[in-house]
């Protein structure tokens, strides 16, 4: 055994970003500030670490407690000023720091005092207001709005996604839509926003607003849903397939250039230059497409190959991606709770491990195209896999064709799609658009291709919910199966592929806690104003719709294993009073004023009943411990479960 453990030294420094960053999730998915049970754990191995004089299990814990420490700290000290009530028809005045495109609306970011939104803390705000028509506005305008503003909404059920939390750490404070709106001033702002609001404009092209500005709601959304359930929808992601194949035209184009100045060509080999060139043009391409999680991390991860070209070292290695990772947490430490950065990073890491002793050895013409198909197919299956996770848990959903739409459409994309747009993208400033027509051209018969893949039968199979020590499991599971060294000289069989054995025990663990995790037969929004019932596995509301809770819909449909979209099933209340019975629990719920107060005391001494909620907060100390407030949940067992603990990103600070 310390042989064994002795081996595992050698990959000691892998394990060191997902310790923090396991620290920093167990941090914001805790439902209290203090972790005492993940500080407990940390402690507890760092303290077996200093008995048995173990350097590996000292760093470990301290790894552990500072990605807790620091997501806390880091909570705490960007104090993004929320809004915490909605506030009608309101009047705000301030600075236009950003616009965002989608197909049948402008989003714009405007800056504007904290006080104008009754924030308890100081200085500037951000809110996102919807623009469906108005003055054209630029950025760095000064504007003038009577807007409905709104708190980003808590998360609907436990464990799903919080936009409030998401929302504080990316310096939102609140969102909504604009009634009017009205320029007070127009300034001749420069900077890169500025630059991308323009080629936008030269543009117009929602090709060139996805694929090289970064705008992420720009494509039409039944197209988005066709590519999302053909399997290449993080293409509309720029990311490293993204990154990869600007700096390779890139390169390629500086490197045809320097080889003919013989000047630098006698003294250092052209593709040192080539290469710095490349990467400052990349610099470039990451601050025009808006410096997104993924993005950021293709580049650190096309930066440090670069550097490794340079002088001489192994270009792609787990410990530059481990290095990436860590610079990444360390930026913000809640990317690690968004699905770009899984998505991202579980991607790399399985295509490096899987990659990284693996070469052509073919000679021949045909061995080298088979291989090449080879590493196209398995590229695609590796990174299925390795998603797959992160993809269940996010959006409840599997395209199962996705290696055949990545086989047939991304070399369209690559090759043809892509380099259009970039061209068009240029030429459309000197008014030569006819790069983006070819594009939207070649556009429209690969969606067609998307089309036929997606309807073919079970296209997109709807997923359970993925607990969250489900995930944890998982994720263990690909660590060990990448991480863990195997004893090649051991006896037993399970010695030498332990790695194996322990990453298909935590993984199937993980997968089993999926499958029979039970489901909420209830749901309640935080306000009371929307509940659903669940009958015969289909949920019924008390509304057909609930404009302050338009994403709950689905979100709960999601949960309960419902496909999205449908419409809603609404359930009628008797005299305003809706009984919900189950094996285990009786419920009432109350949402008109006068219902209340008709019927509160025969609930509050009806012995059958265990729960009462109300829309109106009620005060009544001999049922107290019947009433419910606050968004939750409630299991069949009649277990009660809290969304949204009050958190810094969820609750007025004081």
């Amino acid at each position: 055994m310390k042989a064994w453990l002795k081996l595992q030294q050698q990959n000691a420094f892998l394990w060191a970003p997902f310790l923090m960053a396991a620290g920093g999730a167990m941090y914001f998915a805790a439902p209290n500030e203090i972790c005492i049970a993940g500080i407990a754990i940390a402690a507890a191995a760092a303290m077996f670490g200093i008995v048995r004089k173990n350097k590996y299990a000292v760093a470990a814990g301290a790894l552990f407690i500072f990605g807790i420490s620091y997501a806390y700290a880091y909570s705490h000290l960007i104090a993004t000023p929320r809004l915490y009530h909605p506030m009608r028809n309101a009047e705000i005045t301030g600075r236009v720091t950003g616009i965002d495109y989608t197909p049948d609306k402008t989003r714009l970011f405007i800056s504007v005092p904290a006080e104008q939104i009754k924030s308890k803390l100081t200085g500037n705000a951000t809110v996102r207001l919807n623009l469906a028509d108005g003055p054209a506005v630029a950025i760095g305008d000064t504007v003038r709005v009577t807007a409905s503003m709104f708190p980003p909404a808590a998360s609907y059920a436990p464990e799903t996604f919080d936009y409030s939390r998401w929302a504080y750490f990316n310096g939102l404070s609140a969102t909504g839509f604009i009634n009017d709106i009205t320029v007070t001033s127009h300034a001749d702002a420069t900077g890169i926003g500025t630059l991308r609001d323009r080629l936008h404009k030269y543009g117009n092209s929602f090709l060139a607003d996805t694929l090289v500005l970064g705008y992420k709601n720009a494509i039409p959304k039944q197209d988005g849903a066709v590519w999302t359930a053909a399997g290449i929808g993080h293409v509309w992601s720029i990311s490293g397939f993204h990154m990869t194949l600007v700096a390779g035209w890139l390169f390629a184009i500086f490197y045809c250039v320097l080889r003919m100045i013989p000047f630098i060509t006698r003294r250092i080999p052209a593709r040192i230059p080539a290469l710095v060139c490349a990467w400052a043009g990349l610099l470039f391409y990451l601050f025009l497409s808006g410096m997104d999680v993924a993005t950021i991390r293709a580049f650190l991860m096309t930066s440090l190959g670069f550097a490794a070209f340079i002088i001489g070292r192994n270009a792609i290695s787990m410990r530059n991606i481990c290095i990436a990772f860590c610079i990444i947490f360390l930026i913000n430490p809640h990317y690690v709770m968004q699905p770009g950065f899984q998505l991202s990073f579980s991607a790399i890491f399985g295509l490096v491990w899987f990659w990284n002793d693996r070469r052509c050895r073919k000679t021949t013409r045909i061995g080298k195209i088979g291989y090449a198909v080879y590493a196209a197919a398995m590229t695609s299956v590796v990174a299925t896999i390795f998603t797959a996770p992160f993809v269940a848990a996010h959006f409840y959903s599997m395209p199962v064709y996705g290696l055949i739409g990545n086989l047939i459409l991304l070399p369209v994309f690559s090759f043809a799609i892509m380099p259009a747009v970039i061209i068009g993208t240029v030429t459309a400033t000197f008014g030569w658009t006819w790069p983006l027509g070819a594009a939207q051209y070649l556009y429209s018969h690969a969606l067609q291709l998307a089309r036929e893949i997606s309807s073919l039968p079970y296209a997109n199979v709807i997923m359970p919910h993925v607990p969250n020590i489900a995930m944890a499991m998982i994720i263990f599971g690909f660590l060990a199966g990448m991480f863990i060294k195997n004893d090649t000289g051991a006896r037993t069989w399970i010695m030498r592929h332990v790695n194996t054995c322990i990453a298909m025990l935590f993984i199937a663990c993980g997968a089993a806690v999926t499958v029979t995790h039970s489901r909420p037969v209830f749901y309640a929004s935080p306000d009371h104003e929307l509940v659903a019932f669940s009958y015969d596995g289909r949920l019924q509301f008390n509304k057909a719709r609930a404009s302050n809770h338009f994403f709950a819909f689905d979100t709960w449909r999601q949960r309960n294993g419902e496909p999205v979209g449908t419409p809603n099933v609404r359930r009628r209340g008797d005299r305003g009073v809706w009984i919900y019975e189950t094996e285990n629990f009786r419920l009432a719920y109350i949402q008109k004023f006068v219902p209340l107060m008709r019927e509160i005391n025969t609930l509050c001494n009806d012995e059958k009943t265990d729960y009462i909620v109300s829309y109106f907060d009620v005060t009544a100390p001999r049922c107290d411990h019947k009433i419910l407030r606050g968004g939750f949940v409630i299991y069949p067992s009649g277990r009660v479960r809290h969304n949204a603990p009050r958190r810094p990103w969820n609750s007025p600070r004081q």
